[in-house]
């Protein structure tokens, strides 16, 4: 036995998952005991948890004797070899994964109601599940998500046969397992304790790690938009802001809001204007650059984490990108005694105006070395802010921070000075 329970398998595969470079990924659960696992492999990467169904087809007459499998979303049967030397012919099959069929669906059902599964396309999909013998049913699950477009896909576990993860790596891109060697026996012989994982257990474990959508009333009619997603026990939460031209679907916002919830931060992502607002902005240009406007949605967004039980009392801080760093600051100017801290990426702080000489919370503001007209303006604004500030330039990155590693130093001075600011302060009530 190397594993006491699917807890310690899925700790020790996420810390030989960590530490990896993966491109947006997506962590999916082969249900039911791959979602206990598949758990802390997303806590440890700050990616989106979800379950992919997948069935085995057990023999006539000896159901947990594999002779196929399917998977949700696509209609093939993959057979074994079993199948051919049992004789199983066509149809019977096919009646065989029939009845399979609606047990797949009542999972699915069940285990994602009305939730959907999450775009993949052109994003690193990690496939996880608590151990593989044959690999049958992991097999149609890899086939069904290629339909998916992914940008790579890894099948992750804590347990694999050699010969069975050189088959399944002509199917996926990369298969990984901590325990591979010939003979393994029985996945459970590799478990100090391997009872069976309950739909009551998977549904839990799925609703703590889902995003969340926030859906807040504007004055005048319509709503904004946002996704809350949160690590296990956060010790603060961090309420984005996007900058003109941009959305709450922003790769590089994403990219450091994943990398923010590794470090036990929840965050935010915001959109600050409604569906019509987006459609005249598109047409006039005008309303990204109202900066009262943004920070009055901003200010909607914070008061609405207040009312959640999950985020109600943590240490509150923002970040802002482009012209939703000036909308950031004015949130931090209004609500001294509630955000915590801020950090600007490539923002324009000098749209704030008078409210930097109000912002006491302490602000980091990162600028690309390369982006001059923007690190002037930023230079300017950092002498105008009263509470404790610091610049940080980074060298050789433009203002959208596409070259190689910028983004992810980015990250890394975001997440030092949040957790600084945020991890060290009593949790209070973000409410106005």
């Amino acid at each position: 036995m190397t594993f006491r329970d699917r807890d310690d398998a899925g700790r020790r595969l996420a810390d030989k998952l960590s530490g990896k470079p993966f491109d947006r990924p997506v962590v999916l659960a082969l249900p039911r005991g791959g979602v206990p696992v598949a758990a802390h492999v997303a806590d440890r990467l700050g990616a989106p948890l979800e379950v992919f169904v997948a069935r085995k087809i057990g023999a006539p007459g000896q159901p947990e004797f594999g002779i196929g499998a399917i998977a949700e979303g696509d209609d093939l049967i993959i057979e074994t070899r079993d199948a051919r030397r049992l004789g199983i012919s066509g149809a019977r099959m096919r009646a065989l994964a029939a009845a399979e069929r609606r047990e797949l669906n009542r999972r699915v059902e069940t285990y994602r109601g009305t939730v959907d599964l999450p775009d993949l396309e052109d994003r690193d999909v990690i496939l996880v599940d608590d151990g593989l013998a044959t690999g049958v049913t992991a097999e149609a699950a890899l086939r069904a998500l290629r339909r998916h477009r992914p940008q790579r896909l890894i099948l992750a576990v804590p347990v694999c046969p050699p010969e069975t993860a050189r088959r399944l790596t002509g199917i996926a891109d990369q298969v990984i397992a901590v325990e591979s060697q010939p003979g393994m026996g029985s996945i459970g012989s590799w478990y100090e304790n391997f009872t069976q994982t309950s739909d009551e257990q998977v549904v839990a474990l799925l609703a703590t790690r889902r995003p969340r959508q926030a859906e807040i009333a504007v004055p005048g009619g319509g709503s904004v938009y946002g996704d809350l997603e949160s690590p296990p026990d956060p010790v603060g939460v961090v309420l984005f802001a996007h900058g003109s031209g941009s959305s709450r679907n922003s790769p590089r916002n994403r990219h450091v809001a994943r990398a923010l919830r590794r470090r036990g931060l929840a965050t935010l992502l915001m959109d600050l204007l409604t569906e019509t607002e987006e459609l005249q902005d598109a047409a006039t240009g005008s309303l990204r650059f109202d900066i009262e406007l943004l920070a009055d949605r901003l200010d909607l967004a914070r008061e609405w984490l207040s009312d959640q039980a999950s985020t109600a009392g943590l240490p509150l801080g923002c970040f802002g990108a482009s012209t939703g760093a000036a909308a950031a600051l004015i949130c931090a100017a209004r609500a001294a005694d509630q955000v915590s801290a801020v950090v600007s990426r490539g923002g324009r702080p000098d749209l704030a105006g008078n409210a930097l000489r109000q912002v006491s919370a302490p602000t980091l503001l990162i600028v690309g070395g390369r982006d001059e007209v923007v690190l002037d303006l930023n230079r300017q604004a950092l002498e105008q802010l009263s509470g404790p500030k610091r610049l940080e330039v980074v060298d050789g990155a433009g203002h959208l921070f596409e070259e190689p590693g910028a983004l992810d130093e980015v990250a890394r001075l975001s997440g030092d000075w949040l957790i600084d600011h945020l991890a060290q302060r009593p949790s209070v009530s973000n409410r106005a």
